[in-house]
């Protein structure tokens, strides 16, 4: 007898060919854990309004108790015909438990129970990667802390810029990852609405009482449309998305360190434990983990569009292309996870050369310093600019530092300066002239480091809590 959980109304076997590209086992097993405590719950309401008995329920959710630990032990055999998770649980507690197991289905279809299971494991799974998410912030905030004192060459365009603070580098990349787990618990909420009890389109007839359902299954809400639910998969779409844009944060940090870690900046070095070698030159020490981050990365929105494409062109309800929407979850939380706990590593163990940070430092990124002192002299910004532009091109003309050029050349310049000048040619100082909230002076950069300790912090709290 087949496995199925359809075929009455069919008078021929399906072909081989479409059997094997039909069935989704390998990959939704995962869904295990999800679809039996969803049985198990939908059990009880269908005991609630009295379709099954007590004694039915008990056998049928001690049945499922005893299929999660054969899943949990790899003892739980897959067999042929069993097309999804859904028909192998139901195979295996029917051999289990006999007559009641025909009878959970009652009302239920794959449409509203696969969306169901599939929200349950993603709710878990956002769990864990805001967990990487902090991990990563956390140890970018130890070192922060540790090395607020290292000074550097800031960067637009790839161009020195302004000098500024090594924490500060980092710290900007912290608070695009605290951005991306701030994102992840709005996509928890649109996740943390439950389908189950939509049917297959048009609804569930036998009157179960949904929003008692939701809240045992750990919903705060339930779908409103039994159409629009089954063939809902925009909390997938929205998941892609988040995650293709931390894979976009995770690439850029990685980046910069990748360029960082050469020669020719020398700013890092990547430890022989996120790091690989060449098969032909053994100087080599390649930055593999950041460049697998990278490359992964962009990866993930090429899985967004894949899926986004998908939807596109589906008529309403659900249609069997939707079976390709767990491929790309599952694998987009499995690639993120592992990038972030390697961003983790490679972050943790690198060293940072303080002495090349400081000397790629040049006087000429001091120039916006200069036009600043003009306008401490009452000087109007955009002449102030314009005369430091003139103080480096006279500096680049003589092949002198600017710090180099004379008093009295610099009032053939503007006559607002001034012996104090001098002050100007000084790093420290200008990395400490910025300490509005957001600068890279060292108050500023505490206040971000006590800022995210204290994100950090609550977060902890409210996890261990949940």
């Amino acid at each position: 007898m087949s496995n199925k959980l359809w075929g009455g109304r069919f008078t021929t076997s399906t072909s081989p060919e479409l059997e094997k590209l039909n069935s989704s086992i390998d990959l939704d097993k995962r869904l295990y854990a999800e679809d039996i405590i969803c049985s198990k719950m939908y059990s009880k309401s269908l005991c609630s309004i009295n379709l099954l008995t007590d004694d039915e329920t008990k056998s049928i959710c001690d049945g499922l108790d005893r299929i999660k630990i054969e899943w949990e032990q790899g003892d739980f055999k897959i067999l042929p015909g069993d097309e999804d998770i859904h028909t192998a649980n139901e195979r295996r507690l029917k051999e289990l438990i006999g007559e009641p197991a025909t009878k959970i289905h009652v009302g239920r279809s794959r449409n509203d129970q696969v969306a169901t299971d599939m929200k349950l494991w993603l709710k878990k799974s956002i769990n864990e990667l805001d967990k990487c998410l902090r991990d990563l912030v956390q140890i970018i905030v130890n070192r922060a802390t540790k090395e607020i004192e290292i000074v550097m060459p800031g960067y637009t365009h790839l161009q020195r810029a302004q000098p500024v603070r090594w924490s500060h580098w980092l710290l900007s990349h912290a608070w695009n990852f605290k951005s991306d787990s701030d994102k992840l618990e709005q996509l928890y909420t649109h996740t943390n609405i439950m389908p189950l009890g939509s049917g297959a389109i048009a609804g569930n007839p036998f009157h179960i009482e949904r929003h008692l359902l939701a809240y045992s299954l750990d919903f705060n809400a339930i779908t409103q449309n039994s159409m629009q639910a089954v063939g809902d998969r925009d909390f997938i779409v929205e998941f892609l998305f988040w995650a293709s844009l931390t894979g976009i944060h995770l690439s850029r940090f990685a980046e910069d360190l990748i360029l960082f870690s050469t020669k020719e900046f020398d700013f890092v070095t990547i430890s022989d434990s996120h790091s690989t070698g060449s098969s032909l030159m053994p100087q080599k020490r390649n930055p593999d983990s950041l460049e697998l981050i990278r490359g992964i990365g962009g990866s993930l929105f090429g899985q967004c569009c894949s899926l986004m494409m998908t939807l596109k062109s589906l008529p309403s309800t659900y249609n069997k292309d939707l079976q390709n929407d767990k491929e790309t979850m599952f694998s987009t939380y499995d690639k993120l996870t592992s990038i972030l706990k390697v961003a983790k590593g490679t972050v943790e163990f690198l060293k940072v050369n303080s002495i090349k940070c400081r000397e790629a430092l040049s006087f000429e990124m001091l120039a916006t310093d200069l036009a600043y002192y003009l306008v401490r002299k009452g000087v109007p910004f955009r002449e102030a600019h314009h005369a430091a532009g003139k103080v480096v091109t006279e500096a680049e003309k003589k092949e002198v530092f600017i710090y180099d050029l004379t008093l009295e050349e610099l009032k053939t310049i503007n006559e607002h300066f001034d012996s104090d000048v001098a002050k100007v040619w000084n790093y420290e100082n200008s990395i400490e002239q910025y300490q509005a909230i957001g600068g890279t002076s060292k108050s500023s950069v505490l206040h971000q480091i006590n800022s995210l300790d204290a994100w950090l912090n609550y977060t902890n709290v409210a996890a261990k809590e949940a």
